[in-house]
């Protein structure tokens, strides 16, 4: 496995890489990263993962400076995989000049977690547009647990006309049903055990809606309370069409759960997709 931290070099190495197959993340690995690495790996002569703490997708109060940065154990993780290789750019070989050409997301990207972080899915479409113009890649690997920015990844592939294959991974969690999360690491003990509520709220959620339910602003308001009387504070509970991301409108054949909370003063996302006259996809 290589470590590359130039654009130049980069290019260098994949000019014979065949079909290139890509993971970009922000680094502090964990096993659901792995997982998208295990995906790519089955898709692509070479895989190549990035690890790069995007500045842009962070705002002014936000933990830029304080998220982790763990190369070292991340590359021994990655070469146990299966990576080929592993870009690794500063800050100013991504941006040598101030950027002032960004990707405007689609509107969805004002709601839900772009309600409460202004500008962040603005700096997300735009680091991974520079990425695919830098790797080339043939196929490039997303975690579900993500959900909206995997939505908003596909919407700009599709149309801005890459030539790119876009996979879901399947969000990979803890035994007690939490999320994988490079974030989780800030949890204390007493919020580590608390904090696979969000996914059990939505969940019952989700749970309702498969056996019938479709009031779903009650059964938002519902999630919600149950999390804040456990001391969560809520960004939102939101249920949506899964191919659009808008506010449910007659009979969508698939719809998702999302939830964003804090608990203390670290923020966790998930989802749980439901098909609304079938089972949801999660054991409640």
């Amino acid at each position: 496995m290589e470590v590359i931290a130039t654009i130049r070099a980069l290019d260098e190495r994949l000019s014979e890489a065949g079909r290139v197959a890509f993971v970009p993340t922000m680094g502090n690995l964990h096993e659901g990263h792995l997982a998208l690495v295990r995906l790519a790996r089955a898709h692509g002569d070479t895989v190549v993962v990035s690890i790069f703490v995007n500045p842009l997708q962070f705002g002014p109060n936000e933990d830029y400076h304080k998220y982790p940065r763990t190369l070292a154990e991340d590359c021994a993780k990655l070469e146990s995989v299966g990576c080929d290789v592993v870009f690794a750019p500063t800050v100013t070989e991504m941006y040598p000049t101030p950027q002032q050409t960004e990707i405007l997301p689609p509107p969805v990207a004002d709601e839900l977690c772009g309600a409460f972080r202004p500008g962040h899915f603005r700096g997300v479409a735009t680091v991974v547009a520079k990425l695919f113009n830098i790797v080339q890649p043939s196929v490039a690997v997303f975690g579900k647990k993500d959900y909206q920015q995997l939505f908003i990844v596909r919407s700009m592939v599709r149309e801005l006309n890459f030539p790119i294959q876009i996979l879901a991974g399947e969000t990979v969690r803890a035994d007690d049903g939490l999320a994988l999360s490079s974030r989780n690491a800030y949890l204390s003990g007493a919020q580590r055990a608390e904090a696979p509520r969000l996914y059990r709220s939505l969940g019952a959620v989700a749970a309702a809606i498969a056996q019938g339910e479709r009031d779903y602003p009650a059964l938002e308001a519902s999630a919600r309370r149950e999390l804040e009387s456990h001391g969560w504070r809520v960004d939102y509970v939101s249920v949506r069409d899964a191919a659009t991301l808008a506010l449910p409108q007659g009979n969508p054949p698939q719809l998702v759960v999302l939830g964003a909370a804090w608990l203390g003063e670290t923020r966790l996302i998930d989802n749980v997709e439901v098909t609304p006259s079938g089972t949801p996809s999660v054991a409640v």
